[in-house]
């Protein structure tokens, strides 16, 4: 291995912030069993919130965001994980208060390592990432509440985003009807390419109302949004449906009744992939190299850049300018 090696770091001393790319050292690295050199990492929501100055997210400086990678294992002391074998993590605390995955290696506790899936390359892993993780993870609980093809239309928010793009492409391939929500008219081609049959306007799925239940539209929902939005779909889902909340790019207020609940049975469904048990997590991952694979993948799914790009991206994505997934190359 080389003495030095390439770094996004995040650093903050006397008030002022910094993030750039840097050389950085293997004693540099934090504590760990296992060292991997990171082939692919990728940029989500929190990754943006990783790099304002004033994070809400990181919990230490200097720090080395991405909370997902891929990558080979370059030195173990975990008996098992081998030299040169590939690997992923995603969530636990990567990028937050442990090197994340914007370096050419870093070091982790064996416990937050699991093997690269079968059917998947370590560039496709990274291509799902967290985002493709969550949505692959808000289908699997939405089903175990009940829901199954031919149910009716299910609801995916924010569409034009990492979960929201990857959730329909899934959703498309398993034979669900798949109504998509965004605020970008010049999107609409997309989202039909992933699947989506049915498109809606943001604003129709946002707008504030007195009425505590509307009509009973939605066999299920995906909703990385939150805000308003989780409201609407909480007042529009049909008896015994559910709704599977992942994101709070809309806020994280949220005016709802008890109405939903103990009228209709909706089910509002809590979607954590930070500290997703390790047999849910392998089950998932498991299915993303099956039959949650999605099919847009690689041509219309994910973009790919180097770390030099990351501050202009992770911007981007803060302000809903991103489509899809987008990979960082290392």
């Amino acid at each position: 291995m080389s003495e030095s090696f390439k770094a996004f770091v995040l650093t903050k001393a006397d008030g002022k912030f910094n993030a750039g790319v840097q050389q950085l050292t293997f004693d540099d690295l934090p504590a760990g069993d296992v060292t991997v050199r990171v082939q692919y990492s990728s940029i989500n929501y929190k990754d943006g919130l990783a790099c304002l100055p004033e994070s809400p997210v990181v919990m230490s400086y200097p720090m080395v965001p991405g909370i997902d990678l891929a990558g080979t294992v370059a030195e173990s002391n975990d008996p098992r994980f081998k030299v040169g074998q590939e690997v992923i993590a995603i969530g636990r605390e990567l990028g937050i208060a442990h090197y994340g995955g914007y370096a050419e290696y870093t070091r982790l506790p064996g416990a937050w390592i699991e093997p690269l899936p079968a059917g998947l390359t370590l560039k496709q892993a990274m291509m799902l990432g967290t985002a493709g993780f969550t949505a692959g993870l808000s289908i699997q609980r939405l089903e175990e509440n009940g829901l199954k093809p031919g149910d009716g239309r299910v609801l995916v928010t924010g569409a034009t985003g990492g979960v929201g793009s990857t959730a329909v492409n899934m959703l498309a391939g398993l034979g669900y009807e798949v109504s998509a929500s965004t605020g970008k008219t010049s999107e609409h081609d997309y989202l039909r390419e992933l699947g989506a049959t049915e498109i809606l306007d943001r604003d129709e799925v946002s707008a504030a109302s007195e009425a505590p239940l509307e009509g009973e539209r939605w066999a299920g929902a995906i909703d990385p949004v939150g805000g308003d939005t989780l409201g609407y779909l909480l007042r529009t889902t049909r008896y015994q449906g559910s709704v599977a909340n992942c994101g709070l790019t809309g806020g994280p207020a949220l005016s709802t009744t008890v109405l939903p609940f103990i009228l209709r049975g909706v089910n509002l469904l809590g979607i954590d992939s930070v500290q997703c048990p390790e047999d849910v997590r392998a089950g998932v991952w498991k299915r993303l190299g099956t039959d949650l694979k999605p099919s847009g993948l690689s041509d219309s799914i994910a973009n790919e850049i180097t770390l030099e790009e990351i501050p202009a991206t992770a911007g981007s994505i803060l302000a809903g300018a991103v489509r899809g997934r987008t990979l960082v190359s290392l």
